[in-house]
């Protein structure tokens, strides 16, 4: 049978695994970027949508508060290397001294960075070539990170050294990250703070990844074709094959969802909410909770062969 284009349905005609009520309860926690999803007809259609979503987000919000904001210019004597044209806006109480600031070209317009009040960014890598870049109130980005737009960051959110934004990515607040991220959501709260990749996901209130865990976006096979010979990616629910319409995606993880240390989910990987993994855990593609709890024990059902140690 014929898989179904998921984009070519209502929302009403989607299963519910494939709906954003079955992984993020909005209502016991609020999430500034609700529409996102409101405006998409599944999970998988809200991850296609985050880059026209972002941008459109940054563009109003920047707009609606400029005039709270003062202009920086970067001097001559700043130990900051700027590259193009760009333009930053920083709110009262906040600090600005990025290491690297890289702009667009002389005959293209500048996207911006925004500071909103007592925000800071020290020693960190801006990339404004593809898009604006939006930090919260009482958020911190720390030596050695990168950020690429278009951007936003919530507030009271922390980005760790060495964590790298890659672009489309949308941090709601009090959330840490430590991490590379690219075209992602994290909702208010995911706590990310070790060494991980998270690409093409949306990650829930609470949701936690352990260090190294990772989510794979693209399949080991996918990877052999050119990009844009790669094939959909396949969901089976139920009786019926849905395509959803994406040859990259990592993993939905529902509200208070946590992966242990080292644990890999495969592209297209569907955690329904207090889904917990435990450490060295590969979780295959597909439908997992919710309140659910994924064990790897090889020494417990003899996985693991042992054998002497001859010296």
């Amino acid at each position: 049978m014929e898989p179904i284009p998921l984009s070519s349905l209502d929302k009403s005609d989607v299963p519910a695994e494939l709906q954003a009520e079955t992984y993020f309860d909005f209502s016991a926690h609020p999430f500034s970027h609700q529409s996102l999803f409101d405006d998409a007809n599944s999970v998988c259609d809200a991850i296609t949508g985050i880059h026209e979503y972002a941008s459109h987000w940054l563009r109003n919000t920047i707009s609606s508060r400029r005039d709270d904001a003062n202009a920086w210019a970067c001097a001559d004597d700043s130990p900051t290397r700027c590259n193009g044209r760009f333009k930053v806006l920083i709110e009262e109480g906040a600090i600005f001294e990025p290491s690297v600031i890289l702009g667009v070209a002389e005959d293209a317009e500048p996207c911006t960075v925004y500071l909103a009040a007592n925000a800071n960014v020290i020693g960190a890598r801006l990339y404004l070539e593809k898009g604006d870049i939006f930090i919260g109130e009482n958020s911190s980005v720390e030596p050695g990170a990168g950020i690429k737009g278009p951007a936003i960051i919530g507030s009271d959110t922390e980005i760790r050294q060495d964590a790298y934004l890659r672009g489309d990515c949308i941090l709601g607040d009090q959330c840490t990250l430590r991490g590379e991220m690219k075209n992602s959501v994290l909702m208010n709260g995911a706590n990310f703070p070790h060494p991980s990749y998270l690409g093409d996901s949306l990650c829930g209130y609470e949701s936690h990844f352990g260090n190294q865990a990772t989510s794979a976006n693209l399949g080991i096979y996918a990877g052999l074709a050119q990009s844009g010979e790669r094939e959909s990616i396949v969901i089976t629910c139920g009786d019926k094959r849905y395509d959803i319409g994406r040859s990259k995606m990592g993993v939905c993880m529902g509200d208070y969802c946590q992966l242990g240390c080292n644990t890999v989910t495969d592209p297209g990987t569907f955690l329904k909410p207090y889904t917990i993994a435990y450490s060295l855990t590969r979780i295959s593609k597909g439908f997992y909770g919710p309140n659910e709890v994924l064990k790897n024990k090889p020494m417990d059902h003899g996985i693991i062969e042992r054998v002497p140690f001859k010296r």
